[in-house]
């Protein structure tokens, strides 16, 4: 059985395991969203997080709806990944006093987090594909969009302020 909550013997059995640990993943972005913006300090990008907690909340909707459109309950499958890409954002940004590094470091965990949804929104998108599920690929685009959109924003604001002032 391995690191799978069942065996996992089709495509169609990955596609609805990676939903699940997606749905996992969105749903534990929700809980560490509101620190990040509680230790922010760049207004900017508190203000980021704050969007991107509105839109994570709306990407949960748009999971359990691909769950309905596929046949499948809303499930969530823990994921080891995204616990220890927290983990790690956490524990480098409670070792930081400094505020404006401090920010740099919040700017790292956030862009850690978009690139892992990043590959799995794109995996999603590229397996209901290949099973016939262009509805279903259609609803993750949407997602996936706003992942590619949050991680621009997130290397603009570092590279033209967050980062020069933690210089």
């Amino acid at each position: 059985m391995g690191l799978f909550t069942k065996d996992i013997e089709t495509l169609n059995d990955a596609f609805v395991h990676v939903l699940q640990t997606t749905y996992y993943a969105e749903r534990q972005i929700t809980e560490a969203l509101p620190t990040m913006i509680d230790n922010a300090t760049s207004p900017e990008l508190k203000q980021g997080f704050q969007t991107h907690l509105r839109e994570t909340e709306n990407q949960i909707k748009r999971l359990e709806q691909v769950f309905r459109m596929h046949g499948a309950e809303p499930e969530e499958a823990t994921c080891p990944a995204i616990d220890g890409i927290i983990k790690a954002g956490n524990s480098m940004a409670g070792n930081i006093a400094d505020k404006q590094v401090l920010d740099a470091a919040l700017t790292n965990a956030a862009q850690m987090v978009e690139h892992y949804e990043i590959a799995q929104y794109g995996t999603l998108i590229a397996w209901a594909r290949e099973l016939g599920r262009e509805d279903c690929a259609s609803v993750l685009a949407e997602t996936l969009s706003e992942e590619k959109a949050t991680d621009a924003k997130l290397t603009q604001l570092a590279e033209s302020r967050v980062n020069r002032k933690a210089a």
